[in-house]
């Protein structure tokens, strides 16, 4: 098996993510258990800008630094759901790259494009301007472990200023993500993703995180 490294890409990884209000006790779990991990991922902080469809929870689109990422949904396995990166995309965006890659993705009404690019500003207009999309800022401080060889995190995430916690193991190896789940007393805890989490804070879905 292709060794796992925090921070770079690998084939698409099977993910545990749960979102509430407390984990301490499976983060305190989760440090003990993990072995060191490189000091530029002890602790990460970031600003990104999530664009949420109403019509669609198989794309998670987010922007950062100026770029977007578009990730797809590729299947669900014991629960694991599974994502593959589908674009990568720098402002000023192309019409044809919104028109074949970006709008789509969202499954919604195409806006009028009268343009060859888009600025960042622009886009976000068009976002705001469609009824059944949201952009979303979410702050991310995230603290890096390495448990049973999977990439695990807990992060302190404001959604639109709305505090959350988020904890998670991710690798290509499902059993691994498994043993660190049961390991951190996570066994029985709701599997989310970004999406339904972010869809349930602004209210898109009616229904609460793991431990409200």
């Amino acid at each position: 098996m292709a060794e796992l490294k925090i921070g770079e890409q690998s084939k698409p990884r099977f993910e545990f993510r749960s979102f509430g209000q407390n984990f301490c006790e499976a983060h305190k779990r989760m440090a003990r258990l993990s072995v060191p991990v490189p000091e530029k991922v002890w602790e990460r902080t970031s600003d990104e800008i999530y664009i949420i469809s109403a019509k669609n929870d198989i794309n998670n689109t987010k922007i950062r630094n100026g770029k977007m990422d578009i990730k797809t949904y590729v299947q669900t396995v014991d629960g694991f759901e599974q994502w593959n990166p589908l674009m990568k995309g720098e402002f000023p965006i192309s019409r044809e790259v919104l028109e074949k890659e970006v709008f789509p993705a969202f499954m919604v009404e195409m806006p009028k494009l009268d343009k060859d690019t888009y600025t960042y500003e622009e886009f976000i207009a068009m976002v705001k301007a469609c009824p059944d999309l949201a952009a979303v800022r979410v702050h991310k401080q995230r603290f890096g472990y390495m448990v049973n060889d999977t990439i695990c995190e807990v992060g302190n995430v404001l959604i639109n200023g709305a505090k959350v916690v988020t904890i998670n193991s991710e690798s290509t190896e499902i059993e691994d993500i498994k043993k660190t789940v049961a390991d951190c007393g996570l066994e029985g805890v709701e599997n989310i993703n970004y999406l339904q989490a972010i869809k349930r804070v602004i209210g898109m879905i009616d229904k609460p995180l793991a431990n409200e």
